[in-house]
């Protein structure tokens, strides 16, 4: 009889990704562990953790908003930090929805639809569309939105024009990380995740002036524009906001490492 450990000993699990650099090996190991449903399959999900694919990505779900999101391979998975942006999504919902009304809430750039799930979760009434340009994440988006429109396309593009002038909450994720800063991200990101969620251009706001520029046309009187960035592209999300005459403020949640322009029409 063999002494190698067995395939479900825990330590084995936590030495093999200890040694590929996991950083957070015992908690890895636990989530491995318990979503493996044979030797093969653990040994399968090992295989691919240890190449560098994002643990969530070999998990097939990420924890977010207290939900569990699918999250399918080369699609962007949800980071923490954009649980601040769906709260300010919900608070401004609410605020627009006094009269009793669902508000019109549109998630661009939705990926894999984790902060249009979180709103439907955390709002009574609510008129979802989600858009994304990237097939796998609408696929992806779909599933953890059924019964929501997740339309395929370039920002506004496949959205149905009768939401134009009626979106009370634009909800944006869009990739602003500057494309000379991609190499720079860690392997998980840059090598698994889909480029078209990473890359802002060059100094990161390409896609965050498209959706701002396009953004009163789709606004209600009242709606408001929402869009993560980073603390140091802040300013220039603000600016990219401040150019098509809508008045913008930056919001922070320290603990999460998370910044949010908000936006509303003059």
């Amino acid at each position: 009889m063999s002494d190698s450990p067995s395939p479900f000993d825990h330590s084995a699990v936590v030495g093999t990704l200890r040694a590929a650099g996991c950083v957070f090996a015992e908690d890895e190991a636990r989530l491995l562990l318990t979503a493996a449903r044979s030797p093969a399959d653990l040994a399968a999900m090992l295989e691919r953790r240890v190449a560098g694919v994002p643990l969530e990505q070999v998990l097939g779900w990420v924890q977010f908003c207290g939900l569990r999101i699918t999250v399918e391979p080369g699609v962007f998975v949800p980071r923490r930090r954009t649980e601040f942006l769906a709260e300010c999504a919900a608070t401004l919902a609410r605020s627009n929805a006094t009269d009793g009304r669902s508000p019109v809430v549109v998630d661009l750039c939705c990926g894999s639809g984790a902060v249009g799930a979180a709103l439907a979760a955390t709002l009574d009434r609510i008129t979802l569309y989600s858009s994304d340009i990237d097939p796998a994440a609408v696929a992806c988006a779909r599933r953890n939105l059924p019964g929501s429109p997740v339309c395929e396309g370039d920002l506004y593009d496949p959205l149905p024009d009768t939401l134009r002038g009626h979106v009370d909450v634009l909800v944006v994720n869009a990739p602003y990380v500057p494309t000379d800063c991609i190499e720079l991200m860690p392997p998980e990101a840059r090598l698994h995740e889909s480029r078209a969620a990473l890359d802002g251009g060059s100094d990161g706001t390409v896609v965050q002036r498209r959706v701002a520029a396009g953004a009163p046309a789709w606004l209600a009187p009242d709606g408001y524009l929402l869009i993560e960035t980073s603390e140091t592209q802040a300013a220039l999300t603000v600016a990219a906001i401040a150019d098509v005459g809508m008045v913008p403020r930056v919001s922070r949640r320290d603990d999460l490492g998370a910044t949010v322009v908000i936006a509303a029409m003059q």
